[in-house]
C-alpha cells in the first residue's frame, strides 16, 4: 500500500527496491552498514516517503533554491520576507578570508546582490550558535567592508558613500537558542538600528532571524495562513500529512518536491549527501558542546571573580575592624593611664591631709 507521499510522487521507491540496490553494490552496502541502526532507518524513511526529506539538508537546499538555475524561487521567498519585489542580480563568491572560518558549522551560506545593489546573505543553521547576535554583527560588518572595497575599486575617484547599499543578514535556525524562546509567538525577528530620539539616519546593516523550530510549534495551532507560512512550512516540516496539505493548497511546491524525489532515486548520490549531513550534524553537536562548556567555564570564572571580590571586601572590612579595635585598645590604655595618674594624685592628697 502506498503512503501519502508515494501517492503524490510516484517516483518514490519502495523499501525493498532501495535495499536491493544498496545490497547489490559493495560500496553502498559498506556505507549503509557504517551507519547506526536509527540512522539507517531514518534514511530509508526519507527515500521511501515514510517521512518527508528535510529540505534544509545542505545539498537539497542548494539544489532546490539555486539562484543560478531557479532564481524565481529564492526571489519569491525573499520578496515575502522583505514585503516588496526582490530580483536577484548576481551571486557573489564567498570570501575565504572571512573574519572566522565557520564553514563547518553552516549548513548553507549564499551571498546574493539584489537589483538595488543591496546584499543579502542567507544562512541555514541546524544548531543555533550560542551567541547569534555577536556573530551576526561580525559577519555583517565583514560583508559591509567587502562591499565597500569592491565598490570603491569599481568607482575609483567617483566613489561616494551613497554608493554603498544595505547589507541584510538572514539566518534560518532549524534549532534556535534560548533567546528566541522568550518570544514563543514570534518566528521572524527583523532587527534594525534605532535611535533614542527618533532621528532617522540611514544605517546599512539589518538582520532577519527566523527560528523555524518556533514556527513549527506555532504552525500546529494556527495552520498555514499565507504564502510566507507556506514557504516556512516547506523549509521546516517533514511530516507527510503536512506536506500533503501544503501541496494541496500551494501547488507551486509540487515541482520542488518532485525535484527532491528525483534526486532520491539516485541512491548512490543521496547516500553520499546523507553521510555528509551526518558529519555536519556531528560537528555541529561537538561545537555546541564546546560552546556550552566554554559558557560554563566563563560562568564559573565570573562566579569565582565575584567570590574573590566578596572575600577581598570581607578582608578589607576585617582589616578596618582590626584597626578600629586597635584604636579602641589604645584609647582604653590611655584612659587606664589617666585613671592611674588620678589615683596617684588622690593618694598624695590623702597623705597630705593626714600629715596636716
Amino acid at each position: 500500500m502506498k503512503n501519502a507521499l508515494q501517492r503524490n510522487f510516484p517516483m518514490i521507491r519502495t523499501r525493498a527496491e532501495v535495499l536491493k540496490e544498496i545490497q547489490g553494490q559493495p560500496e553502498l552496502s559498506h556505507i549503509y552498514d557504517s551507519w547506526k541502526p536509527e540512522q539507517q532507518q531514518l534514511f530509508l524513511d526519507y527515500v521511501t516517503g515514510i517521512k518527508g526529506v528535510k529540505v534544509l539538508y545542505d545539498s537539497f537546499f542548494k539544489e532546490i533554491m539555486n539562484p543560478e538555475t531557479t532564481p524565481e524561487r529564492l526571489e519569491e521567498f525573499l520578496s515575502l520576507i522583505f514585503r516588496q519585489t526582490v530580483k536577484i542580480k548576481r551571486i557573489l563568491p564567498t570570501d575565504n578570508s572571512r573574519i572566522a572560518d565557520e564553514n563547518s558549522l553552516l549548513i548553507m551560506d549564499i551571498l546574493i546582490e539584489m537589483e538595488d545593489g543591496s546584499l543579502a546573505n542567507i544562512e541555514v543553521q541546524k544548531i543555533g550558535y550560542k551567541f547569534p547576535g555577536q556573530r551576526c554583527a561580525c559577519y555583517s560588518a565583514d560583508l559591509l567592508l567587502r562591499q565597500y572595497k569592491r565598490v570603491r575599486s569599481e568607482k575609483g575617484n567617483s566613489f561616494s558613500y551613497k554608493d554603498i547599499k544595505k547589507v541584510y543578514t538572514i539566518v534560518l535556525f532549524e534549532k534556535s537558542t534560548g533567546e528566541f524562546h522568550k518570544y514563543p509567538h514570534d518566528d521572524l525577528h527583523w532587527i534594525r538600528p534605532k535611535s533614542n530620539t527618533g532621528i532617522e539616519i540611514e544605517l546599512l546593516q539589518e538582520y532577519i532571524l527566523i527560528p523555524l523550530d518556533i514556527f513549527r510549534e506555532n504552525l500546529q495551532n494556527k495552520g498555514i495562513e499565507n504564502t510566507l507560512d507556506a514557504w516556512l512550512t516547506f523549509l521546516s516540516v517533514d511530516e507527510p500529512e503536512m506536506i500533503e496539505k501544503l501541496i494541496q493548497h500551494y501547488p507551486q511546491f509540487i515541482p520542488m518536491y518532485q525535484q527532491i524525489y528525483d534526486i532520491c532515486r539516485n541512491i548512490e548520490r543521496v547516500m553520499g549527501l546523507y553521510s555528509e549531513e551526518l558529519k555536519i550534524l556531528d560537528r555541529n553537536t561537538v561545537q555546541l558542546m564546546i560552546d556550552e562548556m566554554q559558557e560554563e567555564i566563563d560562568g564559573q570564572k565570573i562566579i569565582l571573580s565575584l567570590k574573590d571580590e566578596q572575600l577581598s571586601q570581607q578582608e578589607r572590612r576585617l582589616s578596618q575592624q582590626e584597626q578600629q579595635l586597635s584604636q579602641q585598645e589604645q584609647q582604653l590604655s590611655q584612659q587606664e593611664q589617666q585613671l592611674h595618674a588620678l589615683n596617684q594624685e588622690l593618694e598624695e592628697l590623702k597623705l597630705r591631709l593626714a600629715g596636716s
